[in-house]
């Protein structure tokens, strides 16, 4: 029995899945800035007792390695580390966006699959005119690598002459205006990172034994964290 957990904490979105054979059994997830810190583990604890099964039936952890949120990013992984050395089960890390692109592709029109040369265009908001972006195919391959990409109104215009794209994530309904009247352009805002998107890259990884290595491994945060400066009275 193939029983892995994913947990997602990339953004403001606090996700965990439980999969069986690659097959879900269930999730929990709130979009709520700063409380993956306070939910994450009753959330684990809840869907593993409401399966009926312990800490000790998993055989491996999966969770999103970013990019995204630096404090989200430290809190799924501190946790989902702290339970594999725990349980001496592996880890198993999945690129946040690539399993944003497999959930958009699982909740839109069937139809829109059928059009030629479609590519998935994940997108995290990475804040002032910035997106965390990668492009994927209809396999679920990476045709363009994730890199933190400025925006406007020519950024995918000769692109969209040739594909359709499908943009989606949070990131993705700042830029919606820009392309919306293209008919190759396609977004869908509200469908966001979600642990269940994990599921199907993680049993893969899980079968090819593509595991982290757990004293190594760090989240993928893309761009440097910048602390902000503390609004106190008297400090500039």
């Amino acid at each position: 029995m193939c029983l892995i957990l994913s947990i997602e904490t990339t953004t403001s979105v606090c996700s965990v899945a439980l999969a069986k054979q690659g097959q879900l059994l269930g999730y929990r997830e709130l979009d709520s800035k700063n409380s993956h810190a306070e939910i994450l583990n009753g959330y684990i604890q809840e869907i593993l007792a409401d399966n009926k099964f312990a800490l000790g039936d998993l055989k491996a952890i999966a969770v999103s390695e970013g990019p995204g949120s630096y404090t989200g990013l430290r809190i799924g992984v501190s946790t989902a580390k702290g339970l594999c050395y725990s349980l001496d089960i592996p880890l198993i890390a999945i690129s946040t966006l690539q399993s944003l692109a497999i959930h958009t592709r699982e909740n839109i029109d069937p139809l829109l699959l059928e059009k030629e040369n479609l590519l998935f265009c994940p997108m995290i908001d990475a804040r002032r005119m910035e997106a965390y972006t990668a492009l994927y195919n209809l396999k679920n391959e990476e045709v363009r690598k994730v890199e933190a990409e400025v925006i406007d109104e020519t950024t995918y215009l000769n692109q969209l002459e040739r594909s359709s794209y499908v943009f989606s994530g949070d990131g993705s309904g700042k830029y919606k205006t820009l392309y919306q009247d293209h008919p190759n352009a396609h977004f869908f805002p509200e469908i966001i990172l979600s642990a269940r998107g994990m599921i199907t890259i993680a049993e893969q990884k899980y079968q090819r034994k593509e595991f982290a290595d757990l004293a190594y491994f760090e989240p993928f945060y893309l761009k440097a964290f910048v602390a902000g400066i503390p609004r106190v009275k008297g400090l500039r």
